[in-house]
């Protein structure tokens, strides 16, 4: 018997988001709408100038955000992330086996990482990001017998970045292809593309049998510039492609046959988790009986839904009557 939906391999981080005006973005000198990977010393400037601001905080990074909402949804969830001896990796810990979620940690010597997300009217997010405990993700915490028990893995392309966490990565790729487990990926970032397109073709071509990205990463990934053109050259390549075009929607594609999926027309305050929450929504319904087009619909609403509101969770939840109407769509 399987015993989870999905399993998630990812960086362990505690998001801290705040509302901020363009001015705080410009005085501290940051790239606005980016995530930015800082040290702990800017971590702890920036996290100083929010002293006093509303604050939002929560376990995060984008692997766990996914498996959050695959939670959420009422699916059954673990994670494997790397957090510190302290006050905030237990707060990370907590927050997750709350939701039900299997947690396996070993905890590392430093300090618990970080996410900074600053959102700003227009609705964009500029993100600051310090690692530390999360790089020392390793291998050896990839817990064989969980990958055995899941229908998926789902690994975050970030992961790539660093020795150890690639080396983490493929490891739980390795595992999963041993246990006959899908794997699913996420591009991450444009960035990310742009760094190492090779790499992430040959796991497209390789082990990966569903691959996330949105349209950025896709034409950077493809070289066309057609969203559409894009995702069938992928899809060439990968069994299932899930291609979100913000307001626009998002294509799926499975089994030869692409399925446009409808945005959702929403006023947008904060884009933050919006990727995280399509691909929980859409592992969700694949891994729950719904067919790829009904699980795409789930997918954009659920996205739709998040960018209404301040943060990478829902406020107002799917009940089981709305996940389960989703189901009986044509």
């Amino acid at each position: 018997m399987t015993s989870f939906d999905v399993f998630g391999v990812g960086n362990a981080l505690v998001d801290i988001q705040a509302r901020v005006d363009d001015t705080m973005i410009e005085r501290l000198k940051l790239d606005k709408g980016i995530m930015t990977l800082v040290e702990a010393d800017v971590q702890a400037g920036v996290l100083d100038e929010l002293s006093g601001l509303p604050l939002n905080r929560c376990a995060g990074g984008s692997a766990a955000n996914t498996i959050v909402a695959v939670a959420d949804f009422g699916g059954s969830a673990a994670f494997v992330g790397k957090v510190g001896k302290d006050d905030v990796g237990a707060f990370f810990v907590a927050d997750m086996r709350e939701l039900g979620i299997a947690v396996d940690v070993d905890p590392a010597d430093l300090p618990t990482g970080t996410c900074a997300v600053l959102i700003t009217e227009d609705a964009q997010r500029t993100m600051l990001t310090n690692l530390s405990a999360s790089v020392t993700l390793t291998a050896d915490d990839i817990d064989e017998s969980l990958i055995k028990d899941a229908k998926y893995i789902y690994v975050e392309g970030y992961l790539l970045t660093g020795d150890s966490t690639k080396a983490a990565a493929y490891r739980a790729m390795e595992l999963a292809q041993k246990h006959g487990t899908k794997i699913a990926f996420t591009a991450s970032d444009p960035f990310l593309v742009n760094m190492i397109r090779d790499e992430i073709w040959d796991l497209i071509t390789g082990p990966v049998d569903l691959f996330f990205c949105n349209e950025e990463e896709a034409i950077s990934l493809t070289g066309e510039k057609d969203p559409i053109k894009a995702a069938a050259k992928i899809h060439e390549h990968a069994e299932n492609v899930a291609l979100t075009l913000g307001e626009k929607g998002s294509i799926v594609m499975h089994g030869g046959e692409s399925f446009p999926i409808e945005g959702v027309s929403v006023k947008a305050i904060d884009t933050t988790g919006a990727g995280d929450m399509y691909a929980g929504g859409l592992l969700y319904g694949i891994t729950n009986g719904m067919t790829w087009r009904q699980a795409g619909h789930l997918a954009s609403q659920a996205a739709g839904r998040i960018v209404s509101q301040m943060g990478a969770r829902l406020d107002h939840k799917f009940t089981p009557e709305d996940v389960k109407a989703f189901s009986e769509l044509d």
